[in-house]
């Protein structure tokens, strides 16, 4: 592994006064933190976009940029990020470890392998299927509805021959055929709850209350009938300690859980947000996808349920994102083209209005290509201005740190305020999913189908307290991939509800999104390969 100027993590960990007892070392550049116990005090700010396009807008980059910044004014700050999917890796999106000369590094061990957290959450996740099917096989003393089994098993790639199969095929001693399902590891409830616990017992408790089925009788089976809660923890109890890397300047980052943002919840483990409140006195917190998902989810769900105030937001966009949106094709985007640029702009009004309302601490930030002009920065800045909000470019990709520092100006002028939400926990599921889809999606109607129909009451009855997690399309405000900019007058389409009952949340899978991605025409794999040093390259 290339050095690139990294210094050891165990000092690093002294920059946030951790010592070396404090670590579990994985080589010298990586390590896990063990539990401390000190008082949360750092501020959270939320880095969040505009609908994500082709180009990517530099959620993680900026987050990373901003960090650098922070510590450059010497103010003792931290980067929480989620880990990176070798689904996206190895597909079109392509790694997670920032660009430019805003890193975290080593990069390639963090795209791939990392510490093993998602291999564990992996095993975890298919132990639970393995006993599900041997439990049925073995006389199937739960009683197990076979055809109601939804528990689905899962794995980090994108593989969508995996989304719909028929299992244990062949002899008697196979087990009982049936349809099985995989999700990607990113969107498994265990991610999720890997992600919301805030400590072993709490991963216990939650592990116990996951919902693996109906029995004959139509009642929920949980996976503490199984007897297997001790197995599973066995198999996640070192991952579940966050993990300490660097940025291309030495400073501090925590990288920890990967839940999507479309189809999951979209933020970094809580028990990571925790440990970087108990280290420094602000914490970049990036929340994926556009502020229409990741946002609202973190918002929503995160901070809702640990008591997490965020200081306030920090909205990206780009030029080119703003033009995709209004109307360019990519190739147009890249070009100078004022009519599309103004066109988009409603995109990043949306995302201000919406991000305003849980919270009046905001500024936008255009993250600068090399290509950008000052004739269309400045009508960017002339809107964002126009609606009393704070701009400013940053160019962290090229200058790191020194490219965010007008950035961290503004955010150092924020005083703390309160946070707002969109619904009360008291709210049935139907106005929960109504208010979500009027006040941020802005559809005129909600329209559900049979199957989603029949679960609402059901729902309501047991598990109605619990927050709703949006499954849709990352690529418009709505649900149709294909509505981009603002749009308005459409209906939101509820395909299915799910009830993640150890994550104590319920998803909400709207149009045509795909708990197991696929890969396209021509993926990353394609591209990926070891140099005669055995550097890895075509990672990015």
């Amino acid at each position: 592994m290339e050095n690139r100027n990294m210094i050891s993590i165990v000092d690093v960990a002294k920059k946030i006064n951790l010592t070396a007892d404090d670590l579990e070392l994985y080589g010298n550049y990586k390590a896990k933190i063990k539990r401390i116990n000190k008082k949360e005090q750092g501020e959270i700010i939320l880095v969040t976009a505009t609908n994500p396009t082709p180009f990517g807008e530099g959620k993680t980059t900026v987050s990373i940029g901003l960090n650098d910044a922070l510590r450059k004014l010497g103010y003792n700050s931290i980067c929480s990020l989620r880990e990176p999917s070798m689904g996206p890796v190895f597909g079109i999106k392509g790694g997670a470890t920032g660009g430019g000369l805003a890193q975290v590094v080593p990069s390639e061990d963090i795209n791939l392998h990392f510490t093993g957290d998602f291999h564990a959450i992996t095993s975890a996740n298919n132990l639970i299927s393995a006993i599900i099917d041997n439990s049925i096989k073995q006389g199937n003393k739960l009683n197990l509805d076979v055809n109601a089994i939804s528990f689905k098993r899962c794995l980090d790639m994108n593989d969508r021959a995996l989304r719909e199969i028929q299992i244990s095929l062949g002899a008697k001693i196979n087990g009982s055929p049936r349809s099985e399902n995989f999700n990607i590891t990113a969107a498994s409830e265990i991610m999720a709850i890997f992600c919301l616990a805030k400590d072993m017992n709490d991963l216990r408790r939650r592990i116990n209350k996951i919902i693996i089925g109906k029995n004959m009788n139509g009642e929920d089976v949980f996976v503490e009938d199984l007897k297997i809660t001790g197995s599973i923890l066995a198999l996640l109890k070192d991952a579940i300690n966050p993990n300490l890397v660097q940025t291309l300047e030495q400073n501090p980052v925590i990288i920890h859980g990967g839940p999507f943002a479309n189809i999951a919840h979209g933020c970094s483990s809580i028990i990571a947000t925790k440990t970087c409140q108990q280290v420094a006195d602000y914490v970049i917190e990036e929340a994926g996808f556009g502020a229409d998902l990741g946002a609202l989810k973190f918002y929503d769900i995160k901070c809702k349920k640990n008591n997490l105030s965020p200081l306030g937001a920090v909205l990206i966009t780009t030029l080119r994102a703003l033009k995709y949106n209004g109307g360019a094709t990519v190739e147009l985007a890249k070009q100078k083209n004022q009519q599309s640029l103004k066109k988009g702009l409603p995109n990043l009004e949306v995302h201000i209005e919406n991000l305003l309302k849980f919270n009046k601490n905001l500024v936008v930030t255009l993250n600068k290509f090399a290509d950008d002009t000052e004739e269309e920065i400045a009508i960017v800045r002339e809107f964002v201005e126009k609606n009393n909000i704070p701009f400013c470019i940053n160019d962290v990709f090229a200058k790191g740190g020194k490219g965010a520092l007008n950035l961290s100006h503004e955010i150092l002028k924020w005083e703390k305020t309160s946070t707002n939400e969109i619904y009360s926990e008291s709210d049935d599921l139907k106005l929960k999913i109504e208010k979500v889809c009027k006040d941020i999606y802005r559809a005129i109607d909600v329209e559900y189908s049979g199957v989603a129909l029949e679960k609402i009451d059901a729902i309501n009855q047991s598990y109605k307290k619990y927050p709703i997690c949006i499954a849709k399309t990352q690529y418009s405000i709505s649900d149709n991939k294909d509505a981009l900019g603002k749009p308005t007058n459409h209906i939101m389409k509820i395909r299915d509800i799910v009830v993640y009952n150890g994550a104590e949340f319920i998803t909400v899978l709207m149009g045509d999104i795909m708990t197991m991605p696929g890969l396209g025409k021509q993926p990353a794999a394609l591209s990926i390969d070891i140099d005669e040093n055995n550097n890895i390259t075509g990672i990015f």
